[in-house]
């Protein structure tokens, strides 16, 4: 499990919050901002931290939209119960899934903000990404990034790891976020780094911050 302790968002974060601020809306009045990247990778950290350097935007977790039935299967629910709403500028609601208990809880109502972070894998799949104001990529290794989040996870989650990469094997191959990337996030010993991405203007070599 994630510690609950979110170290202070570092001014390379501070500096990607103001550059997002300055973003038009690409769904509806929403700035929706991607974090994709392999599983173990940060995600989840980083986009606490640029959550807080927002002021607390809201964030959408898409460990609460999938489920052991449809790790990768739930764009369309996505698309319908989300994403909709918010591109009308009309609160949506989904109901988060229970990885213990195995089953779908109420739903949560998620306002639409100016800026709201999807964070998971498969955030920035390509029925996405033309409502997102910006994509990141974690720039993590996959094998490195599934040790981790191994070692996170413990033996407890030893069989749906034997599972899950297979399975991340087959949508990256079908569906990959990285070449569309606007910006790679890399983790620094002391904060992190942005890189342009794939998709970005700046020359690959050139530190955004």
């Amino acid at each position: 499990m994630n510690s609950s302790f979110r170290p202070a968002p570092g001014p390379a974060v501070h500096d990607l919050a103001d550059r997002i601020r300055g973003l038009s809306p690409a769904c509806g009045p929403v700035r929706l901002v991607g974090i994709d990247g392999h599983a173990g990778s940060g995600k989840s950290t980083f986009a606490g931290q640029l959550a807080a350097a927002l002021d607390g935007a809201p964030v959408l977790r898409l460990d609460d939209v999938a489920s052991h039935d449809a790790l990768f299967d739930w764009t369309g629910r996505l698309l319908d119960r989300v994403i909709a709403p918010l591109a009308l500028g009309t609160t949506a609601h989904y109901a988060t899934y229970d990885w213990r208990a195995r089953r779908f809880g109420s739903p949560r109502p998620l306002p639409p903000a100016p800026v709201i972070l999807v964070e998971g894998v498969g955030a920035g799949r390509r029925a996405l990404r033309p409502h997102l104001a910006l994509l990141l990529w974690m720039e993590v290794p996959r094998e490195e990034a599934w040790a981790r989040g191994r070692s996170r996870d413990g033996e407890e989650q030893r069989e749906f790891w034997e599972g899950w990469v297979p399975a991340e094997r087959r949508h990256f191959a079908d569906d990959p976020s990285r070449p569309f990337a606007d910006l790679l996030v890399r983790q620094r010993e002391k904060g992190y780094e942005m890189l342009a991405g794939p998709a970005g203007t700046v020359g690959p070599d050139q530190l955004l911050t």
